[in-house]
């Protein structure tokens, strides 16, 4: 049976995720650490993997301790972009019996949402994201908006697409959103919402809109558990959940 350490289980993702690793038979909780809390309960209760869902300040050094503790970790925290992959990329190559999961969203919904629009993304001239979250998110644009626009721009890029049209000259409030690799990204704070995205591609007469929408974060427990289970097994550093989830 593996032991978990949960970081960051006071949050609302480290609450259930807790939940479920203790209704599983193959799983057990070996810590549930916080914001203050002493890493080194992860090394004394002899954790197998740690499982990241601290704020992404934070949880950047967290992930590097348990690279040196040798320990391997599945990460949910926002906040890994290239650079930061490229950081843990880096620190694995002094432990390379250490494994690292960087799982932008847990969601199975949310991981065919991004393949599904990096496969209709050479077909449209124009793209463009928005992602929707409740207002206690403290980052913007989300880990799978990130990760949706740089899947999007890899594969215009690989089919030799232009850059989606955009004549706006003046935008002095900055409506227009981010941009991500070209990709124009928006991201919506409100009440009432948890973990949304929806895509919008458009060509001459015709829009193909892609969304996903997660209302409780029980429907994210699978992917939390699959990657908990896949991490052993795979070496080094992974990106995404695609990885464990047959797509065929």
């Amino acid at each position: 049976m593996n032991q978990v350490a949960v970081l960051g289980a006071r949050g609302r993702m480290g609450e259930a995720s807790v939940r479920a690793i203790a209704a599983t038979s193959d799983l057990s909780v070996a810590a549930e650490i916080d914001i203050d809390d002493d890493l080194q309960e992860i090394v004394d209760k002899k954790a197998d993997v740690v499982l990241v869902f601290s704020p992404p300040g934070p949880a950047h050094e967290q992930v590097q301790w348990c690279i040196e503790q040798g320990i391997h970790v599945v990460v949910g925290s926002s906040g890994f972009g290239d650079e930061a992959v490229q950081k843990i990329r880096a620190a694995l190559v002094e432990r390379d019996e250490v494994n690292v999961f960087v799982v932008p969203n847990f969601s199975v919904g949310a991981v065919l949402l991004t393949q599904f629009a990096a496969k209709a993304a050479p077909h449209f001239e124009s793209v463009e994201i928005i992602e929707m979250h409740h207002p206690d998110k403290v980052d913007a644009p989300s880990g799978t908006a990130q990760h949706t626009a740089e899947l999007i721009s890899r594969s215009r890029a690989e089919a030799g697409c232009a850059t989606s049209p955009d004549a706006t000259s003046r935008d002095p409030h900055g409506t227009r959103g981010g941009q991500i690799e070209g990709i124009k990204v928006h991201a919506v704070r409100v009440r009432g919402f948890m973990s949304s995205q929806e895509v919008l591609f458009g060509s001459q007469g015709e829009i193909l809109r892609l969304r996903y929408d997660s209302v409780t974060r029980e429907s994210l427990m699978p992917g939390v558990l699959a990657a908990l289970r896949a991490v052993p097994g795979l070496p080094g550093i992974t990106i995404g959940l695609e990885a464990v989830v047959n797509l065929g």
